[in-house]
């Protein structure tokens, strides 16, 4: 259930637009917020609520340094989504297996008759 709740907080967090621009950002190297916010047509209250989102569902850390709040990436979190997505794929390619299977042996049985 605990890794339920983890796997929902970090789809939560990849389902906004900006959020998602944000770890792009992110992934060439540690950003400021005024550097992050500058792209984004919103005021940094705003924008500063999407880092927090971010910041709780563990995609991203921060650290702080005089005035100046930098982020960067956490990338281990987002082993739960690739997790998640690689059991969905498992299951599907499962599931187009038996299909495939079921699909020959229609065919063969067709053949026969």
């Amino acid at each position: 259930m605990v890794h339920a709740a983890v796997a929902d907080d970090v789809f939560h967090a990849l389902s906004n637009p900006t959020r998602r621009k944000v770890l792009e950002l992110l992934s060439a190297g540690p950003a400021t917020v005024s550097d992050l916010a500058e792209p984004f047509d919103m005021k940094l209250p705003s924008f500063v609520q999407h880092l927090s989102l971010l910041e709780q569902a563990r995609l991203v850390k921060s650290r702080k340094r005089g005035r100046v709040r930098t982020y960067e990436l956490a990338p281990e979190r987002f082993k739960v989504a690739e997790d998640w997505l690689a059991a969905r794929r498992r299951e599907w390619e499962a599931r187009l297996d038996r299909f495939d299977d079921y699909v020959k042996q229609l065919k063969e049985k067709e053949a026969e008759s």
